[in-house]
């Protein structure tokens, strides 16, 4: 529920800067707020304080596999896949939908390019294994998601997998 809560968080910071592709309109910040240069650098911030990313949407694939034992074996590897995605810096959110019928969670990567997500997302034991299918999406949002993982690892009391 935590996660939930976070990712709801997350994607309310995401839209908040633009909704459903409508342009920005071009103004300075307000003089009380404080322009970090050296922060929108480390994030890849461009003038709005955004970047690109690319965001996949991980539905229902045709695998069946209902063997506990195989099941537990490719989500602790999903699971282990997404923490050293998050760690080499390329994977910036992710987290399971609640009550989504075939739409099972997200990703999204620090990445511009679809092809570079998709080489990403490969290396998913779920997704190789037909338990997930991938949806590809350039994604347009706040750079503040680049500190996310930092600041998760000092929400998490519980590891997961």
């Amino acid at each position: 529920m935590h996660l939930l809560r976070l990712l709801t968080l997350s994607l309310g910071l995401l839209l908040s800067g633009t909704l459903a592709g409508q342009a920005i309109a071009a103004e300075p910040a307000a003089a009380s707020a404080v322009f970090d240069p050296e922060l929108a650098a480390q994030t890849g911030a461009d003038d709005y304080g955004m970047r690109s990313y690319v965001f996949v949407v991980l539905k229902t694939g045709p695998a069946d596999i209902t063997d506990p034992d195989q099941r537990r074996e490719i989500f602790s590897g999903h699971f282990a896949n997404m923490r050293r995605l998050a760690e080499d810096g390329m994977l910036v959110l992710a987290g399971p939908f609640v009550e989504a019928g075939e739409r099972r969670g997200m990703y999204i990567f620090n990445v511009t390019e679809i092809a570079d997500a998709a080489a990403l997302v490969e290396s998913d034991p779920a997704v190789a294994a037909g338990i997930f299918i991938p949806e590809f999406t350039k994604f347009y949002g706040s750079a503040g998601l680049m500190l996310l993982n930092d600041l998760h690892k000092k929400l998490q009391k519980t590891k997961i997998g």
